[in-house]
């Protein structure tokens, strides 16, 4: 009888340890996608710094990195939810480099408010959003075409505002969006910017709650959740993440307003996305079409607002770009589209829509910046690394391509 009652018991042990395994197993091959982004993210960082002689991972660099990366981390936050429900956005380039040209044709020529040019800015990109909307939501012409009309359509207004010369020197309140930098707390003659460290500490302090809070609503409802060391691990790794750019930044000057501007925006979207009806009928939309009609979803009001929200959000890009730059170019935008693109698939956004997160995005957003960076950095031709950047999209959407062959 005890035999019988041990062997159970072990049996009950052999059965819990093979649960555990699996879930340990199912949970890191969901989120694996991110994770090795994020590793191969600070590979990057430690091969440029290497090659550099440590130039890459200065202080100085790393903030001009982050700034680099934020026109391209807002587009490609609405570039995720526009892929996800299958569709794309080839107009964002053009589209930015026309609405930096508006803002700064309507405070250099006309002398108008900073803040009243910034407003008519964004109105202006959820026209531009609405007219794609309209085309695509309820005309039925494939987002592809009616995008790439817009691309080459904006390029022309562009030239058109501009009048091909460069339209430079901005008010202050408009050029530190893109230049300017949180200011120190208590110590200001410091060799670190401690507003920058205490904003690391808040959110880390802030992420580490949120997921404890996710967890324990998961194991209320009966979901899965992670095992309690992978969770520890898990968010040490992350709280790393986002501690370690803050005190490197907090030696220079601190963290930039537009980094904060685009934390803000992922918090938002991220919220939206997860947590609203609207974020899960775009994911509904792109995972099965027909089944989300069917089950009462208007498709064509989501994909019209989606694309409202895509030309709000590359008019916030054109501006945070145009106040960096001090100026608006006629060739500003160009390429945009691509780096966007490229961020949300190589942050994990399946390329036949329905999966994808805003998060993923920004860490593509990083790993394209860093590229960028550190081929310039060491001097290498312009030719070579737009074809490695080509060579990176393309290897991302094979990874997209052979993990579904492999879940099928």
């Amino acid at each position: 009888m005890s035999e019988n009652i041990e062997n159970l018991s072990l049996q009950k042990e052999m059965s819990d340890r093979k649960g555990y395994k699996e879930i340990m197993l199912t949970s890191i091959s969901q989120n694996l996608r991110q994770y090795t982004m994020i590793i191969a993210l600070f590979s990057i960082w430690v091969i440029f710094s290497l090659l550099t002689n440590g130039i890459f991972l200065s202080s100085r660099n790393l903030s001009n990195l982050f700034l680099q990366m934020v026109t391209i981390g807002f587009l490609a936050c609405g570039m995720v939810l526009v892929i996800v429900a299958t569709h794309i956005d080839l107009s964002v380039g053009s589209v930015a480099g026309t609405l930096g040209a508006v803002a700064a044709a309507l405070m250099s020529r006309h002398g108008m408010n900073p803040w009243l040019a910034i407003l008519i800015t964004l109105c202006c990109g959820i026209l531009v959003g609405s007219w794609h909307g309209y085309w695509i939501s309820y005309k039925g012409i494939p987002a592809f075409i009616v995008t790439l009309a817009s691309m080459t359509a904006f390029k022309g207004l562009t030239l058109a505002i501009t009048k091909g010369a460069t339209i430079g020197e901005f008010p202050v309140a408009f050029k530190s969006i893109g230049q300017g930098y949180v200011p120190t707390l208590f110590f200001e003659n410091a060799a670190y910017n401690d507003t920058s460290i205490i904003l690391g500490i808040i959110f880390v302090g802030a992420f580490i709650l949120i997921d404890l809070k996710k967890r324990n609503n998961r194991t209320k409802y009966g979901l899965e959740v992670l095992p309690m060391p992978l969770q520890v691990i898990r968010m040490v790794a992350l709280s790393v993440t986002i501690m370690v750019p803050c005190v490197i930044m907090s030696s220079y000057r601190g963290i930039p307003y537009a980094i904060l501007l685009l934390i803000a925006v992922v918090v938002v979207l991220t919220f939206v996305s997860q947590h609203t009806r609207f974020g899960r009928y775009i994911y509904a939309i792109g995972g099965n079409k027909e089944a989300a009609k069917l089950s009462g979803v208007n498709i064509k009001r989501i994909n019209f607002y989606i694309f409202v929200l895509m030309g709000l959000l590359t008019a916030v890009a054109s501006i945070v770009f145009t106040g960096r730059l001090n100026a608006a170019t006629t060739s500003a935008g160009t390429l945009f589209e691509l780096d966007a693109i490229a961020a949300c698939y190589i942050g994990g956004t399946s390329s036949t829509g329905g999966v994808g997160t805003i998060f993923g995005a920004i860490i593509g957003a990083l790993v394209m910046a860093s590229i960028d960076n550190g081929m310039s950095l060491m001097n290498i031709p312009i030719m070579y690394q737009y074809m490695i950047k080509g060579a990176v999209l393309i290897f991302a959407v094979w990874v997209d391509f052979s993990t579904k062959k492999k879940v099928a």
